[in-house]
């Protein structure tokens, strides 16, 4: 008996410890696999932001061409830096303990990540970075506090001067029809090349792209769902039928 309250309650610690895990508010976003020019526009920004650290190694660089309609030739002429074959993994060339003494920690591999934080986190993190000259690379995030990463898109987004205002959606006003809360820093330390909405549309199409590596057979599962279902549909109706033709002379 005491072996098995113990193996009780060793199955649902990890649950309770995950419950008690501090959070953190988040914005939302759904992904959506057949958006193909999202799709794209995604694997260019991580291919040239993301993938110097970051690789995607349970990935072919062929299956995501063909998944995303990008023609071989073209991927290969636009996407691939390394001189790698269009049938190869997604690998980097960094050395993980170089990695590690740079950063602390070395870069993880982001195939599954969505998996794991899910897709409103990634979305959240890629827009909470602000300036924090206490850290050892000058930046901090507001979702992942004392990240060892560098905040690469600062071209692109800016820095905040002050910890982002994660987690509020925005709003419409009534009056004026005027969308607020899409600028979610107060202050900036620099400016960006783009405006806030053009940024989260950005972050939205690279967070789209991480989703569909973590699922990529997502769409055709979820059509085979719906076959298998309308095929279960069809034959209860003739399994009742034939059940009662069975049965009508007994009663």
């Amino acid at each position: 008996m005491k072996k098995l309250i113990l193996g009780l309650f060793m199955t649902v610690l990890p649950a309770l410890t995950m419950a008690a895990a501090p959070t953190v508010p988040l914005d939302t976003m759904e992904p959506d696999h057949t958006n193909k020019p999202s799709l794209q526009r995604g694997a260019a920004l991580f291919t040239n932001y993301c993938l110097g650290c970051h690789s995607l190694e349970y990935a072919r660089y062929m299956r995501v061409a063909d998944d995303l309609e990008i023609p071989r030739e073209m991927y290969e002429e636009n996407l691939i830096f390394t001189g790698a074959k269009i049938g190869e993994l997604i690998e980097i060339g960094m050395d993980k303990s170089e990695a590690a003494d740079w950063f602390g920690n070395a870069p993880p591999d982001l195939t599954l990540v969505s998996r794991v934080r899910g897709e409103d986190w990634l979305y959240s993190y890629f827009r909470a970075f602000y300036k924090d000259e206490g850290r050892p690379l000058g930046v901090n995030n507001a979702v992942f506090e004392n990240v060892g990463m560098p905040h690469v898109l600062t071209n692109m987004q800016g820095l905040c001067a002050v910890p982002p205002k994660i987690g509020t959606n925005p709003s419409v006003d009534p009056l004026s029809g005027d969308v607020r809360g899409t600028d979610i820093c107060g202050e900036w330390a620099i400016e960006g090349t783009m405006e806030p909405v053009e940024f989260n549309r950005a972050m939205y199409d690279l967070t789209n792209f991480l989703s569909y590596m973590g699922d990529p057979v997502k769409v055709e599962r979820e059509r085979l769902g719906i076959l298998v279902l309308i095929f279960v549909a069809i034959f209860f109706v003739f399994a009742y039928l034939l059940n009662r033709e069975y049965w009508k002379d007994v009663h």
